[in-house]
């Protein structure tokens, strides 16, 4: 009998064993022998880069502006300007004539120089900005000239021979010339002190339409009604 109970343990122990090998088997994270796969790492992501930005471009002002103007006659200059990127472009001037005016938007300089404007203004310069850059154009100069021109006019009438009343005139002493740029307002004379002229020409006219009567007087000082108004054009 107690042989037969050492063979029954034996095999027990032995059943027990082999099912202990069996799960240590089956548990693949433990043994050596396990076919399971280890885990792959993702590779690291590539570093980024900034991107580029490209550094701003100055605009361009361009033109070549009329260096010469005549009194009471318009002048303008208008420029040309781009910027490379598309920007706004905007302007400024430095040394405007006071006769001139100046637009920021276009960069045109325009105006009309009065008789009392003549000389050289120098140093004018028009700069063009995008707001980080610019470009300018000059310095350049506009010299103004006079265009004033005067002319005359002949005027001739017949002299009176007779007084108002119808008596014969003895005494006549001369002529008066009146004359201006309204026929209603003839403020300038001329007094022709010869009774034997009946010519006169009226000088220094400015470029306009003029207006002219003639009145007699005589040795006392008294004068005749004017003469039906004349006129002539000065051009």
């Amino acid at each position: 009998m107690s042989t037969i109970n050492t063979k029954a343990r034996a095999l027990a122990l032995s059943l027990l064993i082999s099912v202990s090998l069996t799960a240590c088997l089956g548990d693949g994270g433990k043994s050596g022998t396990s076919t399971t796969t280890p885990p792959v790492a993702s590779p690291a992501p590539a570093p980024t880069t900034p991107p580029v930005t490209a550094p701003n471009q100055p605009p361009t002002i361009s033109g070549t502006p009329l260096t010469s103007a005549k009194t009471n006659q318009p002048y303008a200059f208008q420029p040309t300007a781009s910027d490379p990127d598309g920007d706004k472009v905007t302007f400024k001037v430095y040394n405007k004539p006071a006769w001139a005016t100046f637009d920021p938007a276009t960069g045109k300089l325009a105006g009309t120089p009065s008789s009392s404007s003549t000389g050289k203004f120098s140093n004018i310069t028009i700069v063009a900005s995008d707001g980080t850059n610019s470009d300018e154009l000059g310095p350049f100069e506009i010299t103004v000239a006079s265009t004033a021109t005067t002319g005359s006019a002949t005027l001739s009438w017949q002299p009176p021979t007779e007084n108002a009343d119808g008596s014969p005139l003895t005494n006549l002493a001369g002529y008066v010339i009146r004359y201006g740029t309204k026929s209603d307002a003839l403020t300038l004379e001329l007094k022709i002190s010869n009774p034997g002229i009946t010519t006169a020409m009226v000088e220094g006219l400015a470029l306009a339409r003029w207006y002219f009567t003639v009145s007699a007087y005589t040795t006392t000082g008294v004068e005749s009604m004017p003469s039906a108004v004349g006129s002539k054009t000065v051009t």
